[in-house]
Formats: C-alpha cells, structure tokens, sequence
C-alpha cells in the first residue's frame, strides 16, 4: 500500500492532475479556447469561462464526495454504483471522447513542433506517444508527482507568459476587453465546454483515494474547478493583442508571439505545453488501464502483466491515426455532439441520483471499498 498523502498534497494533488488533463490538445495551443470563448467575445469568453468553472467546481465536489463514500476509484466502479446497468451509455461516450481527445493531442504535439522547428509533425507526434507510454508503465504515482510538478511548472510559465504580454500589449488588450463585446451564446457555450470536459472529473478518481471528510472533498473539488479554468482564462485573455487573428488561427498562441517576436518564451511556452499534452493523453489512458485492470482483478483475481503495456501502446496508437483528420475539424464535429452525453449520462445522474445516494447514505454503514490500481 503506497503511503497516504500529506495534509496539503491530497487537496492540491487532484486539482493539478485535473488541470493537466483537462489543459491539453486544443485548450493549450488555445484552439479551444478560441473557438467556444473567443468566438463570444473578450468579454462575453471571460462571463462564458465563469459558466464553465461553476460547472465543474460542482461537479468536481459532488463526484468527490460520492467516490469518498462509495469509494470507487475508476469510473467503471463509478458509473456502475450510479448507474447501475445504464453504465454502458457512460461507456461508450468515454471512449467516444477519449478517441477524439488522443487524437487532438497528437495533432496538437506535431503541429507545435512543425511551427516551432520546421520539422515532421510525427518527430513530435513520437516524443508525445514515448512521454504517454513510458509515464503509464511507471504507474499510479509516478503520474501524480509528475502532473503535479508539471502543474507548477505550467503556472509559471503562464505567469510569466502573460505579465510580458500585458506589459507589451497590454493597452490593446484593455481596449479590446472596452469593447464589452458578448456574443448571444456566451452562457449556451460555456455550458458545452462545461459538458464535454465533464470526462476529465471521471479520468481524476485515483487522485482522491486519501479524501477521509466531506469537508476534504469539498475542499479538493473547489481546488479542481478554479486550478481548471484559470489557465484558460489567461490564454483568452492575452489573446487580446492581436483578438481576430488568433480566434481565427488553427494555434491561436502563435498568433500571440508572433506580435511578441520572442523566441526564447515561445520555446519555453511550447515546452511546457508539449508536457501537458503528454499528462492530458497520460490521465486518459491511465483511466482506461484502471478500468481494465480493475475489472479484470475482480473477476479473475490477477492482473496478467501485459495489460498495461498493451493498453498504454494501443491507445497511444489509435491517437495517432485519429490525428490525421487535422485539430479544427476533429474540436468542431466531435465536442459538439458528445458534451451532451455527458451531460446527460454523467451530469444529470450525478446531480440527482448521485446527490440522493450522498444524502440517503448511512455514515455508520461499511462499505467495501473497491478495488483499486495503485501501482
């Protein structure tokens, strides 16, 4: 049994793995955040990305807390212990998003290192897949301390990213945010990007294992819903120097340092994004890994030992070809369709029967816990 968290790292440790998970493919390289914020407006994309983190701080706190009582720490357990049989509707709009997801990833990865040196997409489509699979084969706590090390890391990057582009251009941003504009769907998309990224809560359960109160699980959820969206609200904002072009770019964080002709942040910048890229496909194979090994215990009693790296390198594999359809189109016709599974096989489960279940729940009752892949 690996060693319990200390008191600070089992608030922080969800809330970073969260935000890697979550920041990847076309969040980092700001398509994303282009197309369901951007499009609203400077300001109708910032009112639309509170939505966002209000959704997921909720959602974040009420899965927090059934997983501590239920204890169920893969989203097969999960669903199952919410839905009973209706898990499989979960199922499949898991690997429905899953695929779309390595997929962006993959076409994230080669299309920053193309920009950035001029070589093949697959030189960085192979530095991605390598990160994925070796990360996997390590484990459970390998991934934790690595994401959450990442997620500083990331945070000052963006700090720094941001403070020289306000300090440059941060007069036009603030003319551009004057402007007041907001699109007449800026609450409806802020609710989709909501919905789609709902996956991403179910891809974090193993992280809150040592959660022992409510009041910890409150705690961690809200940790994980603003750690989530303050990355994209400065990428939105910086946006602002140059707002047309960079809504309308396929990498929109290129448009940014063009207008800053600063190569050495712009290395820095993709750098750390190629990392994250690497902890989003990371958390999603990692859930499937645990869904299967988890299963496959319970019904077997062992786990053969070729499942991970199985898993780990076909996974990474179907990412690869999905990467072939480009990022716009696979963010435009994919997220549109799937966010409302989610929204209606997750999110509406969770906040009825799932709330229903927490409150109905007898605190002197033993539950076994499930079992669960701590290696």
């Amino acid at each position: 049994m690996e060693k319990a968290k200390t008191s600070w790292t089992k608030y922080v440790i969800p809330g970073f793995v969260f935000q890697q998970v979550v920041i990847g493919g076309g969040y980092g390289t700001g398509a994303e955040i282009a197309q369901f914020f951007g499009t609203q407006g400077l300001l109708g994309g910032f009112l639309a990305q509170m939505i966002t983190m209000v959704v997921w701080t909720l959602m974040c706190v009420i899965t927090f807390e059934f997983v501590r009582i239920f204890k169920t720490y893969d989203y097969g357990s999960l669903m199952k212990r919410l839905l009973g049989r209706g898990a499989i509707l979960y199922e499949v709009c898991y690997w429905a998003m899953m695929v779309i997801i390595m997929g962006v990833v993959c076409a994230s990865a080669g299309s920053m290192l193309n920009s950035l040196t001029g070589l093949s997409k697959w030189f960085g489509i192979g530095i991605l897949s390598a990160g994925m699979v070796i990360l996997v084969l390590k484990g459970t706590a390998t991934i934790e301390k690595a994401l959450t090390v990442w997620g500083y890391i990331l945070y000052a990057v963006y700090i720094l990213f941001m403070a020289v582009v306000f300090y440059k251009f941060g007069g036009a941003i603030a003319n551009e945010f004057a402007r007041a504009e907001i699109g007449g769907d800026w609450w409806f998309n802020g609710l989709r990007y909501s919905f789609y990224n709902l996956v991403v809560v179910a891809v974090v359960l193993y992280t809150v294992r040592d959660l022992k109160t409510r009041k910890e699980a409150v705690l961690c959820g809200i940790i994980s819903g603003i750690f989530g969206i303050i990355p994209a609200v400065l990428l939105l904002l910086v946006m602002g120097c140059n707002f047309t072009a960079a809504i309308q770019a396929e990498i929109p964080v290129a448009v940014v340092f063009e207008e800053l002709n600063m190569l050495w942040l712009y290395i820095l910048f993709e750098s750390v994004l190629l990392g994250t890229l690497i902890a989003t496909g990371t958390g999603f194979i990692k859930a499937v890994d645990d869904r299967v090994e988890i299963a496959y215990k319970r019904a077997k009693g062992y786990v053969p030992r070729w499942v991970r790296p199985a898993i780990a390198v076909g996974l990474t594999a179907l990412g690869v070809v999905v990467s072939t359809f480009g990022l716009i189109p696979l963010i435009a016709q994919g997220y549109g369709i799937i966010c409302w599974g989610f929204f209606l096989f997750f999110a509406l489960p969770m906040l009825t029967i799932g709330l229903y279940k927490i409150n109905s729940h007898d605190p002197d009752a033993e539950i076994e816990a499930e079992i669960y892949n701590e290696n």
